[in-house]
């Protein structure tokens, strides 16, 4: 179940245009590296973000970026392109990122068969805190021989809680603190989890932490390294 679903951490970013009013880098080539840890602060995985296109009409962007999953061993399990919009002062981003679609890959590819639905996630390029964010679905399934796979994942509850420094091995970040409930289904398995991310101005996400129903941390993920 864990293998299947995670929360992947989304680094989006463009080219130098209205800076001040993202979250994100704003230089194609920004190489963005982050390291996952399980409960035990065992790595479970490297995550690489690399900004390859931006495309600007206005104060709108479509971003492109390479999103590569590492795993301990750093062989690659799983690699696409994904790409962000920017509509006037929000963020779109593309629920599929929050499925492991590596589950689904063969030959570190997605089948055609795949087939993926559901809602992007938003966000504001001006969060303030107390602000709530609207819910956010993504449901995921694909038919491999006699068997149906299926994934869902469920956002609700998003919240700007605060602005808080938070300190990883990259740095000190003055970010704000964003909070979600994710309620996920794995071929017939449902869990429920809370969600913590740290989003910094110029930076994006700094910080992912992962808790189960019960408040207990079960993963986390910091940025290691920007260049």
């Amino acid at each position: 179940m864990k293998k299947l679903l995670v929360i992947t951490v989304i680094i989006l970013s463009g080219m130098v245009l209205k800076a001040q009013e993202t979250f994100f880098p704003t230089k194609e080539g920004t190489v963005l590296i982050y390291k996952t840890f399980d409960k035990k602060e065992k790595i479970t995985s490297k995550l690489i973000y690399t900004i390859k296109q931006v495309k600007v009409n206005g104060d709108d962007m479509d971003i492109t970026y390479q999103y590569e999953s590492i795993d301990p061993k750093d062989k690659l399990l799983f690699k696409e392109d994904i790409t962000i919009h920017k509509k006037g002062d929000k963020l779109y981003l593309d629920m599929g990122n929050f499925i492991n679609k590596g589950a689904f890959q063969k030959n570190g590819e997605i089948p055609t068969t795949v087939e993926i639905k559901g809602t992007d996630m938003e966000i504001p390029s001006n969060p303030k805190p107390g602000d709530e964010l609207p819910n956010a679905n993504i449901e995921m399934s694909m038919k491999m021989g006699f068997v149906n796979m299926k994934m869902s994942a469920q956002l609700s509850n998003r919240k700007v809680e605060a602005m808080e420094d938070i300190t990883v091995k990259a740095g000190i970040y003055k970010s704000y603190k964003f909070t979600s409930l994710v309620n996920a289904s794995a071929m017939g398995i449902k869990s429920e989890s809370n969600i913590t991310e740290w989003y910094a101005k110029g930076v994006g996400i700094v910080k992912t932490e992962n808790y189960d129903k019960n408040g207990k941390l079960q993963s986390y993920t910091e940025l290691i390294e920007l260049k």
